[in-house]
């Protein structure tokens, strides 16, 4: 099991058909019954879906949305600073509502017709080549539930925020969503354990927590970094090394803080270049042999 496995709460099946989120004790919101309901239905829309049919509706409360248009305003305006331009061009063509959460269903009709996306609920976590390997299909598994009102700029685990606010802006764009499509195509490709393990940190270090120059300010494509309050303040601060795959497929993280070795494109292109080439064109021996390079 990967570390990504560490953001999510364990889902478990009851024998009456329902379906309870087992949040640490640590969480926002496990002293909280009404907030642990709320997982427990949100969570259970997930798992009953099917592929190809519309995705369950989403009841969320008014203290819910307010939520979301809170760290929405929050966010945007911290995306105008920070923010690659080539991102902040998907968020003004997707148009994401402000003042409430929309619903996946919602956000898959905005986007489909822009880049051919949509997305799925999740329930939690999904297994890592599932996840991945949809991505080539151009689908995007996302969870529905949004964290605890108690600490609104804050989440455990990747809510409704990171994976709307951070995935579906750079989702409608077309470059960012051609490298979204690669490395599905990637992770389909290769075969052993090792060899996935390797794309999804190159994963990470792009798509979920990638800096890039333009001209000469830094600025962030990730969607990790843009969907967190806090982080996107700090970013520039952390160390900054020029993109390498060899390095990026093997370097450790930690999901519990914030990530302190960022890698930099020098640009958009140089991004696809570098990026999208190696998840184009990548398989078991030539990932083994980037392994061995690290051994």
């Amino acid at each position: 099991m990967f570390e990504e496995a560490q953001y999510f709460a364990p889902i478990a099946a009851q024998d009456d058909g329902s379906v309870v989120v087992e949040l640490a004790s640590s969480h926002p919101g496990f002293a909280d019954p009404v907030y642990r309901a709320r997982r427990n239905a949100i969570a259970g829309l997930a798992m009953h879906h099917r592929r190809g049919t519309p995705i369950p509706f989403a009841e969320y409360t008014e203290q819910e949305h307010e939520i979301w248009a809170l760290v929405s305003k929050e966010l945007a305006a911290k995306h105008a600073r920070y923010a690659t331009a080539e991102y902040l061009a998907g968020t003004a063509r997707l148009g994401l509502p402000e003042a409430r959460i929309p619903q996946l269903e919602e956000v898959s009709r905005l986007l489909e017709p822009l880049t051919g996306f949509r997305y799925l609920p999740a329930a939690g976590l999904v297994p890592l080549r599932d996840f991945y390997g949809v991505l080539a299909d151009g689908y995007f598994h996302s969870t529905q539930y949004i964290r605890h009102h108690s600490v609104p700029f804050y989440t455990p685990e990747p809510d409704v925020i990171h994976e709307v606010i951070g995935h579906a802006n750079a989702l409608a764009s077309d470059r960012y969503a051609a490298l979204y499509r690669l490395a599905g195509a990637a992770a389909r490709r290769v075969e052993s354990v090792e060899a996935l393990e390797f794309v999804s940190k190159v994963f990470w270090f792009t798509l979920e927590f990638g800096v890039m120059l333009e001209g000469a300010e830094l600025k962030a494509y990730g969607a990790g970094i843009l969907s967190s309050y806090g982080e996107i303040e700090e970013f520039r601060g952390m160390d900054i090394r020029p993109l390498d795959i060899q390095e990026m497929g093997t370097t450790h993280y930690d999901i519990t803080k914030y990530q302190d070795v960022l890698f930099r494109a020098d640009s958009l292109q140089h991004l696809e270049d570098v990026v999208g080439g190696f998840w184009g064109t990548c398989d078991d021996d030539s990932i083994a042999r980037l392994l061995a390079v690290r051994a």
